[in-house]
């Protein structure tokens, strides 16, 4: 039985792939401008110096974390803070004690 079905699932899926290979492929030499076809190759550059700068700035990386942690610390203190007063009832005894006599 599963064959049966398949094979309509089947027909459908090549004459999919068929009408595909139909497509006409856009021609995408024509794109690139003749100023940047004329353009220079750009120079390569060795790694080292980058990498030598890189930890150059890593004292100042380690400044920016530091004051970004402590900007974050205070995010998370004031968040934790209206997270605590959110925590609290939503309606006041009162009111909660006269919806609880209505409901019963």
């Amino acid at each position: 039985m599963p064959a049966k079905v398949l094979s309509p699932a089947l027909t459908a899926l090549a004459a999919c792939v068929a009408l595909s290979a139909c497509a006409e492929f856009p021609e995408l030499d024509q794109r690139i401008s003749p100023q940047l076809a004329a353009a220079p190759v750009p120079d390569l550059i060795p790694l080292a110096p980058l990498i030598a700068q890189a930890g150059a700035d890593g004292a100042a990386g380690a400044a920016t974390a530091e004051t970004t942690a402590r900007s974050l610390s205070g995010r998370v203190a004031a968040l934790n803070a209206r997270a605590a007063r959110l925590r609290g009832p939503v309606l006041p005894p009162a009111t909660r004690a006269r919806l609880l006599r209505g409901v019963r």
